[in-house]
């Protein structure tokens, strides 16, 4: 595989703390999805940080970052049965990758990591 695209994005969880106290910074930034996954979880400030490094690192990788019609809902971080993290993309963002890089598929790898300041993650677009 060839990878076309790189991003990394460094959250302190502090900031999303505050973030998250407010319901319109939530709906406005993630998914239903995320939103209903966040409460099984005793830890939601380093939840919401990992999902928003996410959302961050991808739109690095992709070489846009959020302009363009292109906004955080049209990325959602899901977890498989083994908690392994992933992307589920909208047909908005599919497309604009599919264009930019000129490819019929891709795969998006995913890290994710946190400490009790700062959370991580690690994308990386494959051809």
């Amino acid at each position: 595989m060839k990878i076309i695209g790189i991003g990394v994005d460094i959250v302190l969880n502090k900031r999303i703390a505050n973030l998250i106290k407010n319901k319109q910074f939530i709906s406005r930034v993630f998914s239903k999805k995320e939103i209903s996954g966040s409460k099984s979880i005793n830890n939601k400030v380093n939840y919401y940080s990992k999902r928003f490094a996410a959302k961050e690192s991808l739109s690095k990788a992709m070489g846009t970052g959020f302009r363009n019609g292109l906004n955080f809902k049209d990325i959602s971080i899901i977890n498989d049965k083994y908690g392994k993290p992933d992307y589920e993309l909208n047909s908005k963002i599919k497309k604009l990758i599919y264009s930019k890089f000129k490819v019929k598929k891709i795969k998006i790898s995913l890290s994710l990591a946190d400490e009790k300041k700062y959370s991580i993650a690690f994308s990386v677009i494959h051809k």
